[in-house]
């Protein structure tokens, strides 16, 4: 994580090398991820880079951590508590939607988030993994223990389980809109958002189905 150095660095400063390194390893990843294009984006010697992190994986590591935590707060009005006044099969619906919205319009976010998921050296995946991880298990799967609890998920649902799958979703829904070379047997890429958003609603349904019932 980043020095105190780091902590102690102009406001607009870091901002500009967070985006650059953001903009780099979205582009390349972290093994082709140029730490000489970062400093020279950013308008700072590649040395300081030093200062503020011990080395390009700490670096990465921060930049993964930097956009699941602005993931989380965009998405925050659909984590926490489950609302009374709504199905879990709609605001589940409803904050895979405003995902796929986010990620649309954030290009750096969606970089990393692609760059993470596709990393190939398990020590570095593993490593930027953990801020996702933490978002997967512990929002989605506390809504789904709700949602058992007060029944809008079969008793016998595991709220892991559908957290898992839910983890390899919503990763893909991030990237494969927004991306070509990503279209599966469900076409996303290039859709009007009318009609993405009718089979994004279609996947999140079927995964809910394998867990509780989608109301007609």
């Amino acid at each position: 994580m980043p020095t105190t150095t780091w902590q102690r660095l102009d406001p607009a400063r870091r901002e500009r090398i967070t985006a650059a390194a953001m903009t780099e390893f979205g582009r390349h990843g972290y093994s082709a991820g140029s730490l000489n294009t970062v400093a020279r984006e950013a308008g700072v010697a590649k040395g300081s880079l030093f200062q503020y992190f011990d080395d390009k994986l700490d670096l990465f590591r921060y930049v993964a951590e930097t956009a699941a935590q602005r993931v989380r707060d965009a998405l925050a009005p659909w984590l926490g508590t489950l609302p009374r006044d709504t199905t879990y099969h709609a605001f589940f619906c409803g904050g895979v939607l405003a995902w796929v919205d986010y990620f649309a319009t954030h290009p750096l976010e969606r970089g990393v988030i692609a760059a993470t998921h596709l990393e190939i050296d398990p020590e570095v995946r593993t490593a930027v993994h953990e801020p996702a991880r933490r978002l997967y298990t512990a929002e989605v799967a506390s809504l789904a223990r709700q949602a058992v609890a007060r029944g809008d998920l079969r008793a016998d649902a595991s709220p892991d389980m559908f957290a898992a799958l839910a983890s390899v979703l919503l990763p893909y829904l991030a990237v494969a809109p927004c991306e070509p070379g990503f279209e599966g047997p469900v076409p996303l890429y290039g859709l009007p958002r009318d009609e993405l958003h009718s089979r994004v609603r279609e996947l999140a349904s079927s995964l809910f189905a394998g867990f509780g019932p989608v109301p007609a």
